[in-house]
């Protein structure tokens, strides 16, 4: 069974929420899922898998968080270019800049982008904010 990578950082426990979310979609679809905490992500995890899904909150001033997740993702940026990647977050103030930046910093280095604003929420993950995710999952596993 091929299987879908899902790396993210979580400060509060929503963005892991919606891993989880992301992940249930992908079985749903009768892929698995593999779960990673960026921290314990590397390049090598990134260049095995063909689609991959990235959570990370908007953080300051509706950037990615700076100590684990920006580093991971300026790691990564040279190897995505042909990979599927969908993007996913939650937010508490703003209106979702950090993702339209992620979502063209992510194509700009070559990956086909999917989720992004469509698989945001504010706070913690709502009803509508599960069925976008589970989506996201889904389309993930049909690549």
């Amino acid at each position: 069974m091929e299987q879908v990578l899902i790396v993210y950082w979580s400060g509060t426990g929503n963005t892991a929420a919606m891993a989880e979310m992301v992940a249930e979609g992908i079985k749903e679809a009768g892929r698995e899922a593999v779960i990673l905490p960026a921290e314990e992500a590397s390049v090598a995890d990134v260049e095995k898998y063909s689609a991959i899904a990235m959570g990370c909150p908007s953080m300051g001033d509706e950037v990615l968080e700076e100590s684990t997740m920006e580093p991971f993702v300026e790691e990564i940026e040279g190897s995505v270019s042909g990979k599927t990647l969908g993007l996913f977050g939650s937010y508490g103030w703003g209106d979702g800049q950090w993702m339209r930046d992620w979502t063209d910093r992510m194509k700009q280095a070559g990956a086909s982008v999917i989720g992004g604003e469509d698989a945001i929420c504010n706070g913690a993950p709502d009803a509508d904010a599960e069925a976008a995710l589970k989506e996201l999952g889904k389309r993930l596993a049909a690549i």
